[in-house]
């Protein structure tokens, strides 16, 4: 599975559970981080753990293991990180705060097909 294809299953995973404005960043030729970032965000800590657990889960069940995942028991922002794509599921306060997009604004975004 490419890495176009395993950003898809997560942004599918975080569809899924309601998540809102997911959007994906081609960090590719702008950060060492990762190639892509995937940000979302979710209106409760509940909401926020729910989504993180699908794109694990999501991952898990085609075989893509989760290299790392933190702030999953606070749940203001949770990163996932999936090797070459990183998932940040943030609380809609959170998000708002730290801006991603912005930050990141030389990066450009990737369409997203949700079924």
């Amino acid at each position: 599975m490419n890495v176009k294809e395993m950003l898809s299953l997560a942004a599918q995973a975080c569809d899924d559970k309601r998540a809102e404005e997911i959007i994906a960043l081609d960090m590719e030729h702008i950060s060492l981080i990762a190639d892509y970032f995937l940000i979302c965000h979710g209106s409760n800590e509940r909401q926020v753990q729910a989504i993180a657990r699908a794109v694990k889960e999501k991952m898990e069940e085609n075989d893509i293991s989760i290299k790392r995942m933190e702030g999953f028991e606070q749940a203001r922002w949770i990163l996932v990180d999936i090797g070459d794509i990183v998932c940040h599921i943030f609380h809609r306060d959170e998000r708002s705060y730290y801006n991603l997009e912005r930050l990141w604004g030389d990066a450009p975004r990737l369409a997203l097909e949700m079924k």
